[in-house]
């Protein structure tokens, strides 16, 4: 099939395919993620079901971005997806260990026949959460500092995944501040408040090791004009940090008023976190090893893959769109069967 577009264009377009379901998965099922983490912070078990009830009609769609962009990876980036599969072989394994397990304990929680089997489904639920986040945060970690062997990398992979299930429960708790009321509402601000700025501490050790482990990311970040232009990325995370702290000092307020703000402003951290990891390694998709178009499929291949993305992206995205339309009212007011 002769490709319709550039040959050079095609690995950027799926570049950033690849890049939207990532960020998609990272938003969606990072809140989902961190609710799961905070499952265990509180003690009543109504509470509980109102926290599972408010990710309920949304978790199984959510994980559905994360197959996309791995099989994004796969099929238009087969070279590095073998590398980087490969040296992230225990990790992936754990997390999908961590997820199945979710799955399975949101299933079996629901068929629980007294409190003590419902709360062990709960520890269970709490422990996929927990192998998901920091599995993911150690990837990143692992990914950053372009595979590297040694203490130090470790080290950092590890603060990392600390780091990662941070931003999870973080925005897992802006969530439930949104989709829940009462008692659980205000326990969801106090939870959110320490969070943040653990958020703030692994994009703040995220942004100082990027550029220290690679002297080509330290040049794009501080040659001119690049100075310049980029220095509104970290002067807007900065603010909205600040901004966030102020907000939730202030919540709840007594009419729901600004409620939701909390969740978009998390979001708004991950997007820019993601947008300052995206420049430093362009055009790189392997850290300082392949490029894009060395690690890309051949023309013919991704042209044949790109319609095929191109229908189901928009047909995920839509799914998605219509159960937060239908799904959208407080936790309280869902019911399931």
């Amino acid at each position: 099939m002769t490709p319709f577009l550039d040959p050079e264009l095609l690995p950027v377009i799926f570049a950033v395919l690849m890049a939207v379901s990532v960020l998609a998965y990272v938003v969606l099922d990072g809140y989902d993620l961190g609710v799961g983490l905070l499952l265990n912070a509180t003690t009543e078990e109504a509470e509980r079901d109102r926290m599972v009830a408010s990710i309920g009609p949304f978790w199984d769609a959510n994980e559905t971005w994360l197959v996309l962009g791995v099989g994004l990876l796969l099929v238009a980036f087969p070279i590095a997806h073998g590398a980087i599969l490969t040296a992230l072989y225990l990790p992936v394994a754990v997390m999908l260990a961590g997820l199945i397990l979710r799955g399975v304990a949101f299933e079996f929680r629901a068929k629980a026949a007294s409190v003590l089997g419902k709360r062990a489904w709960d520890h269970a639920f709490f422990a996929g959460s927990l192998l998901a986040a920091l599995s993911q945060g150690w990837m990143l970690g692992r990914y950053v500092l372009g595979f590297a062997g040694g203490l130090a990398p470790q080290a950092f992979a590890a603060l990392s995944a600390v780091g990662l299930a941070a931003g999870y429960a973080f925005i897992g708790a802006c969530w439930l501040i949104w989709r829940t009321e009462g008692d659980l509402q205000r326990r969801a601000v106090a939870w959110a408040r320490p969070t943040l700025w653990l958020v703030g501490l692994g994009i703040l050790a995220v942004s100082l090791a990027t550029p220290l482990a690679s002297p080509r990311i330290l040049a794009r970040w501080l040659e001119m004009p690049n100075l310049v232009l980029l220095a509104p990325l970290p002067a807007t995370t900065f603010v909205l940090l600040l901004g966030l702290h102020s907000l939730l000092k202030h919540l709840p307020l007594p009419d729901g008023a600004l409620e939701r703000l909390p969740f978009w402003g998390a979001t708004g951290l991950f997007v820019l976190s993601f947008t300052g990891l995206a420049w430093s390694f362009f055009p790189y998709i392997v850290p300082d090893r392949l490029t894009l178009w060395q690690a890309a499929a051949s023309p013919e291949s991704l042209t044949i893959i790109l319609a095929g993305a191109l229908f189901v992206l928009p047909v995920i995205l839509a799914y998605t769109l219509l159960a937060w339309r239908i799904f959208g009212g407080k936790a309280g007011e869902l019911r399931y069967d």
